[in-house]
């Protein structure tokens, strides 16, 4: 923000809004404790300030001109911000307002975070909250989001993090799709598999591979970097996905492969930028996310 470019005084400010709400300088007066000059005296100077005219005399009232009213909802919100200034200085008001936006992957997003954010809503009713539901990685930095999911622990250290929970993912797939694929003993059997992947780059094979599974690309015939389109293409008997053991385990339309590969690490870290040290509202949504996700 440029400061200097801020150059007019709030109390002129206030006193053109007070006049227009009331009507006269007379009333604005009465309503600030001040006199009928000194209200005239600093509408007359923010006009000066800012080198327009704000107010012009109709009848035996005064009315804004134009210029007035392009300014004058602009003043009502700084009026209404002095306003909580004021009370959250006397401690009177303890109520959160604003927007939150949250980044998580689409699985996250609608497997963990809905029964969190019911209970940040029921506590924060003036809390709004955005869902970017994505795998891919929004720029905290630049408040592309206020908060993130994520499986690493960032090295920005103008971020800050705190793990949550450790998940563990396994393969799954429908029973029928199974039963074609014949036993499964041992890692070398899901050469017979089809599997889902999140994109055409070589991380997950080689990742499957190191695991025990000689798999290669033609292994991954479909690919989607919507992880709940994955799950639903797996459900449907396209080919085995990993998914979150307890997410996995609940759902009737598949079953988990046999212990065949070690389970997937999925770490959660709970990502923010230093803001959260200072804004009340996204301190308290991180904290409810980070008690929300914790595992019970």
């Amino acid at each position: 923000m440029d400061w200097k470019t801020i150059d007019f005084d709030w109390n002129r400010a206030r006193a053109l809004l007070v006049t227009a709400e009331e009507g006269s300088y007379s009333a604005a007066a009465r309503a600030l404790g001040s006199t009928q000059p000194t209200i005239g005296r600093q509408v007359a100077a923010l006009e000066e300030e800012l080198g327009v005219t704000l107010v012009q005399r109709v009848g035996r009232g005064l009315e804004l001109t134009e210029a007035g009213l392009d300014l004058i909802e602009h003043i009502r919100a700084m009026g209404d911000a002095a306003r909580k200034v004021s009370l959250t200085a006397t401690g009177r008001s303890r109520s959160l307002e604003g927007l939150v936006r949250i980044t998580a992957s689409e699985s996250q997003c609608a497997f963990l975070l809905p029964p969190i954010l019911a209970r940040i809503r029921a506590l924060h009713p003036g809390i709004e909250l955005d869902l970017v539901a994505t795998a891919e990685v929004r720029d905290l930095r630049k408040r592309e989001a206020d908060i993130a999911l994520r499986n690493y622990r960032p090295k920005d250290p103008e971020l800050t993090a705190r793990k949550v929970r450790e998940d563990r993912a396994w393969l799954y797939g429908t029973p029928a799709y199974l039963a074609r694929l014949g036993p499964i003993e041992s890692g070398e059997d899901l050469v017979r598999a089809e599997l889902l992947a999140f994109d055409r780059t070589e991380l997950l094979v080689e990742h499957l591979r190191a695991m025990g599974a000689p798999l290669t690309r033609e292994n991954f015939p479909i690919a989607t970097g919507n992880h709940l389109v994955q799950w639903a293409m797996c459900r449907a008997g396209l080919g085995l996905c990993f998914m979150m053991e307890h997410v996995g385990d609940a759902e009737p339309a598949v079953v988990r492969i046999p212990r065949v590969l070690p389970p997937m690490p999925v770490p959660l870290w709970l990502t923010t930028h230093r803001a959260v040290h200072t804004s009340r509202r996204l301190r308290a949504v991180f904290d409810l996310l980070a008690e929300g996700l914790r595992p019970g």
